[in-house]
Order: structure tokens, then C-alpha cells, then sequence
């Protein structure tokens, strides 16, 4: 009987800056899988190997060039809508919160109480929050679209600078943390 030799499952990561921001991408062969903002490398590649210790991490620009293209796109305001696939690991939960994000139409917000109640748990405010902190693919799912009921900017993993940029490249306007209209 001939030995099969296992070959461990490759992530590509790259590393791109864009309006001033680092961002580290990652992907699968089936889909996009983590974004990094303005963290170091090797705090990215910890975050990965929590999710995928048995993967092999390799830098290569060209793997995640689709990915790449349509971030510089959404920065350049170029793109409102991605067509990528995500590949999300996650609670079920936390999936169909990341599921609700992505139907919140470029150019608006809703507040995590709106976000809640979307996914049939009005109650669930805080665990929203939760999920919305574990998204492992910021942007492409657009938690930074979430804000306080009180129109404030609150919780970004990126910080509240970014998620501000973000907003004003979809056209929100925001004045001392609060988004305006």
C-alpha cells in the first residue's frame, strides 16, 4: 500500500497601505479569511494561527490580488458592493450577525440595537457587540457601519479613527465621534 503524504493547508497573507492605513489580508483557496488594520505583522500571523493553527502562513501578493484590488477600489470610492468570497470562521452566532453586516447598504449606518433586532434577537445587544468585535474581516464586512444609538462611534477594532475614515469614504458625516445627517 502506497503512503499518502499530507500537505498542510496554505494561507497567503500580504501586507498593503492604503490612506495611510496598513492592512494585512489573508485568504484560502476558498475565500478570504482575515483583514488586519494598523496591527504588526507577527500580531496578524498570532491572530491567524488562533484560527488555523495547522496552516502553513506564506507571503504572496498575487494569491490575494482580487482582494487587494477591490480594498484599494473601496478606498479610492471607486467600489460600493464586494464580490469576493469570505470564508468566516466563527459561532453560528457570530455568522449570522457577520451575515446581517453585510446586507447594511453602502453609505448607511444602523445601531446595534437596529442590528439586533434584524437578526430576530432584540435582546442580544451586547452579544451583537461581541460578534461585531470578532470579525476577523473588517471592512468586506462592514461592522464599522454600527453605531450607538445615540449616533455615536462606538467599539472599532481598528480604532475609532479608522472607523470614521471608513464612514466618511461612504460619504457619512461625522463631527466629535457622532455621526450627522
Amino acid at each position: 500500500m502506497k503512503k499518502m503524504k499530507l500537505t498542510k493547508a496554505i494561507i497567503y497573507y500580504s501586507k498593503i497601505v492604503v490612506n495611510n492605513i496598513v492592512l494585512y489580508v489573508a485568504s484560502l483557496n476558498e475565500g478570504l479569511v482575515s483583514i488586519g488594520i494598523d496591527q504588526s505583522e507577527e500580531d496578524f500571523i498570532r491572530s491567524i494561527k488562533k484560527d488555523f493553527p495547522m496552516h502553513q502562513l506564506l507571503y504572496d501578493k498575487e494569491e490575494n490580488a482580487i482582494y487587494i484590488n477591490q480594498l484599494y477600489e473601496y478606498f479610492e470610492g471607486k467600489r460600493t458592493e464586494f464580490t469576493i468570497p469570505l470564508y468566516m470562521v466563527g459561532t453560528d452566532f457570530q455568522r449570522k450577525v457577520w451575515n446581517a453586516l453585510l446586507d447594511i447598504p453602502y453609505g448607511q449606518t444602523i445601531t446595534y440595537k437596529d442590528l439586533a433586532y434584524s437578526i430576530d434577537n432584540p435582546k442580544a445587544v451586547r452579544a451583537v457587540g461581541g460578534a461585531n468585535n470578532k470579525n476577523r474581516i473588517p471592512i468586506i464586512i462592514p461592522c464599522h457601519r454600527v453605531i450607538g444609538t445615540n449616533k455615536k462611534l462606538v467599539g472599532y477594532g481598528g480604532g475609532l479613527h479608522i472607523k470614521e475614515k471608513l464612514l466618511n469614504i461612504e460619504g457619512i458625516k461625522v463631527e466629535g465621534e457622532k455621526v450627522v445627517e
